[in-house]
């Protein structure tokens, strides 16, 4: 694959995970937390606000990673 190629599909694919994920962290924040107090808050936001660092991760190793050719 294309070096180019790659660099736009991790970007994508990066952007596309923030978007989903914070919409989701904000969404089970609304649903369940709205009569919790403010350290539930917390704990739950400094989670999701860190959780979403592992995925992210990944695709930035994938993009780093190159596949070495075979030799035939």
């Amino acid at each position: 694959m294309p070096i180019r190629l790659k660099k736009l599909i991790g970007t994508v694919l990066l952007i596309l995970l923030v978007i989903v994920y914070a919409l989701v962290a904000t969404t089970v924040a609304v649903a369940r937390l709205g009569e919790s107090g403010p350290v539930v808050h917390l704990l739950f936001f400094l989670l999701t606000g860190i959780l979403w660092i592992l995925p992210a991760m990944a695709i930035i190793k994938w993009l780093i990673i190159e596949r070495k050719p075979k030799n035939g």
